[in-house]
């Protein structure tokens, strides 16, 4: 699996995505947010028109297949009001719709399917992000593991880790997918050994699931083994 990178903390562009397709609204929340980017979302044109012009966001990312506005009626309506770039998203790839988005003034059109990277390297092009050394975030649901600055937030609040516990944490999350046992944790992520392993681990994980609260449903347990992070569970 590629690996976006995610920007530094202090650089989060605000990104309007209006798009009705539930899969792709999560596939591209998942993927700008881990990117570091801060999305907010509109599941139709009326809606879409209404925050786009408001201009409170660096870019827009455009569906032209919605309910309640066609997306050339949302383009319409920002042109000449506003002047934030729209990148047009859709499986509407012919000719003809390529060239009224860019007619009514989209700056790019992607057709789908898609590469989050692609539209992650695209976002990063059109704003001209600075080439800096990534700060390390992990989304856990709707929590930002920030593995640089050792904390784990939730809507910007943090969830009050204690030190082993974001060590925990963070030793399952950098380890996606991966079965990592109770012994691994004890010695990697808590630098200690010995028989009381596997119930210091288990406290330390039971904290951070109650911490974590609905979010927990990332962390799962392997019955004989230990714990696995799991991204993609709901």
């Amino acid at each position: 699996m590629t690996t976006v990178e995610p920007l530094p903390t202090r650089a989060r562009p605000k990104v309007l995505v209006i798009e009705d397709d539930l899969s792709v609204i999560q596939g591209l929340v998942t993927g700008l947010s881990r990117a570091g980017f801060d999305v907010t979302i509109a599941m139709d044109g009326e809606e879409g028109t209404r925050l786009a012009l408001e201009a409170a966001h660096e870019v827009v990312v455009l569906d032209l297949m919605l309910p309640g506005r066609h997306g050339h009626q949302v383009l319409a309506a920002m042109s000449g009001r506003v002047s934030t770039p729209v990148i047009v998203l859709s499986a509407r790839s012919e000719l003809t719709s390529r060239l009224e988005s860019f007619r009514l003034g989209a700056v790019d059109f992607v057709p789908k399917p898609f590469w989050i990277e692609e539209i992650v390297a695209r976002l990063r092009a059109r704003l001209a992000l600075p080439d800096e050394v990534p700060h390390r975030c992990v989304l856990v649901g709707s929590v930002e593991v920030d593995l640089d600055a050792r904390d784990a937030r939730r809507d910007g609040a943090s969830l009050g880790l204690t030190g082993h516990e974001f060590n925990v944490l963070a030793w399952l999350v950098e380890r996606p997918g991966r079965a990592v046992s109770r012994r691994q944790l004890a010695e990697g992520a808590l630098d200690e050994e010995g028989t009381p392993q596997d119930r210091t681990v288990d406290s330390h994980l039971s904290r951070v699931r109650r911490k974590l609260g609905d979010d927990a449903v990332h962390i799962k347990t392997v019955w004989g083994i230990g714990y696995r992070f799991d991204p993609e569970a709901r």
